[in-house]
């Protein structure tokens, strides 16, 4: 497809033109039109690169698909009703320059426009765009300090129960074999699995009994059915995604024994497919007891910054979202702060000169290399665990530096021996108190049972992790982490005002694209009530009046 012409001129009969009047100059179409739109007009140059040059039938302009996702993220809308808006409501027009008698596009285009985008790379065209646009207007600072924390995310299809699973991918992949088999003759079991898995489906009301025999059964017709697509490799193409799919479910939910046996596993294994429409779904739980909470999805981390002056009473916040990165559900936090670092190194802004974030960010290698780069990451450490009640390395003094660390008891460690594992390189310190154990008073608080003496191991970060634990005691450190907290309201915002909390769509590749329109539409909104409250301030007493209605 070939790109139309393109003028951001507006014309007698632009929307623009006959509705301005409609418009104050602290509404929030207006503010779009004038803050968000030039922003997206500047993204053209990229777009282009998404449409072949004089070839094929002219497309819909890019700009204005980029702009009618954002509005549509800014409003909650669906496709369909997005391209409605365009049809009946005059502040979507004012906002995207339409001209008067424009044609309108069909839903799917915007279906389309999602999928050139993932396609070529640029999911995180949107948000680049607003993100520059900030930055151009002094409200966000190429380095500054910042807030980060994560959040998950539903998966748009429901959850299966692992026979459920299994059956309604074996389903899928007999019909794409016979999809792709045409005139090649079938197997004998073929009617016969057509029949239980795909013209027939489960009842809820059955027996715990008897689905445990549909599952052991369901496994053995998936390894009879992967047996003869393997005799049969030579004749076809190659396996389908279903056929792959299948092998990879089977291998999650069953095993061979040593006697080549089929069995059920206990459990599958972590990034475990649960749902065949969206393999990329994992599951994944979060906290422990009532606290605990299981989904089946993914994970976003959102980072934020913090504004170095005092918020005037009903001023809107001057936080806005710098980095919005989706992960797998069983992605670690730990894992996710170096991807927020390299996105918001790809976008052009700098590490932040402080990090508030919770326990799960902070280890002892990551506040050694922060202070090291003459930052901070400012958040509790983990504590260190203890057994059945004994002493735990935190009641050790220990100075991995001059290789000697301090007992509870005032006793001093006789052996310190440096532990490098070869192929990771990680370096360890381990600790011994071998002649200080035996008359301890202490040591019914240390030793385990037919422990002689205490041994620790720390890693070579310890000191740094040891002075946060200490640290983290103090009132100063526990005042300087409440900023952290503002990202829940963030957050809070993201799910409640734009979604993010349910997928739009399916795969992992699509949700990174909702959560960079979401976080853009976050800034967007922040961007024009800024903006707006501003000019309230800065307006004469005259114009502060409700204005006049116009007239027809």
């Amino acid at each position: 497809m070939s790109l139309p012409d393109f003028s951001t001129q507006s014309f007698l009969f632009s929307t623009a033109a006959l509705s301005g009047s409609l418009f104050p100059s602290e509404d929030r179409y207006r503010l779009f039109a004038n803050l968000v739109y030039p922003q997206l007009v500047k993204a053209r140059a990229q777009l282009q690169g998404c449409y072949c040059a004089d070839n094929g039938r002219v497309a819909v302009e890019p700009v204005l698909l980029l702009g009618v996702s954002m509005l549509q993220y800014l409003d909650g809308l669906p496709d369909r009703a997005a391209v409605e808006m365009l049809r009946y409501h005059a502040g979507w027009n004012f906002a995207l320059n339409r001209q008067l008698g424009d044609e309108l596009f069909h839903p799917t285009t915007l279906v389309n426009f999602r999928q050139r985008l993932i396609n070529h790379g640029l999911s995180s065209i949107c948000f680049q765009s607003i993100l520059d646009g900030l930055i151009e207007a002094g409200l966000v600072a190429r380095k500054a300090r910042q807030r980060l924390d994560s959040t998950q995310v539903f998966g748009l299809v429901s959850r299966m129960s692992r026979l459920e699973c299994v059956r309604e991918t074996l389903r899928l992949a007999l019909q794409e074999l016979e999809r792709a088999l045409g005139g090649l003759s079938r197997p004998e079991f073929w009617s016969v699995l057509r029949e239980r898995y795909v013209e027939n489906k489960l009842d809820y009301r059955t027996e715990s009994s008897v689905l445990a025999r549909k599952m052991k059964l369901a496994g053995e017709d998936a390894a009879q059915l992967l047996a003869w697509i393997k005799e049969l490799a030579d004749k076809t193409p190659g396996q389908g995604e279903q056929v792959k799919l299948l092998e990879r479910v089977w291998s999650e939910h069953f095993e061979l024994d040593t006697s080549s046996a089929m069995q059920q596993r206990d459990s599958q294994p972590p990034g475990a497919v649960h749902n065949p429409h969206d393999p990329e779904a994992q599951w994944a739980a979060k906290g422990q007891g009532k606290k605990r909470k299981e989904h089946v999805g993914y994970k976003v981390q959102v980072a934020e910054t913090v504004a170095e002056t005092t918020v005037a009473k009903g001023q809107p916040t001057p936080n806005f979202i710098t980095a919005i990165v989706t992960q797998p559900a069983i992605g670690s936090d730990d894992a996710g702060l170096p991807l927020v670092e390299q996105e918001q190194a790809n976008m052009g802004l700098e590490q932040p000169s402080q990090w508030y974030v919770d326990g799960a960010y902070v280890s002892a290698e990551r506040l050694a290399r922060a202070k090291a780069e003459g930052r901070e990451l400012i958040g509790p450490a983990q504590p260190a665990p203890v057994k059945d009640g004994r002493f735990s390395i935190e009641e050790f003094e220990i100075c991995v530096e001059d290789r000697r660390a301090l007992c509870p008891a005032g006793k001093s460690s006789t052996q310190c021996s440096r532990l490098e594992e070869q192929e990771s390189g990680k370096v360890n310190y381990r600790f011994e108190f071998s002649t200080q154990c035996h008359e301890c008073p202490l040591k019914h608080k240390c030793l385990g049972k037919d422990q002689k003496h205490r041994t620790i191991v720390v890693g070579e970060y310890h000191t740094a992790l040891q002075a946060r634990r200490q640290e983290q005691r103090t009132d100063a450190f526990k005042l300087k982490t409440h900023r952290r907290n503002a990202i829940e309201g963030t957050q809070s915002e993201l799910v409640r005002a734009h979604g993010l909390r349910r997928a739009r769509y399916r795969g992992l590749a699509k949700m990174q694209l909702q959560s960079y329109l979401t976080g853009a539409a976050c800034n967007v909104k922040r961007w024009i009530r800024q903006a707006a409250w501003k000019m309230v301030q800065t307006a004469s007493p005259r114009f502060m009046e409700d204005p006049e209605p116009a007239m027809a």
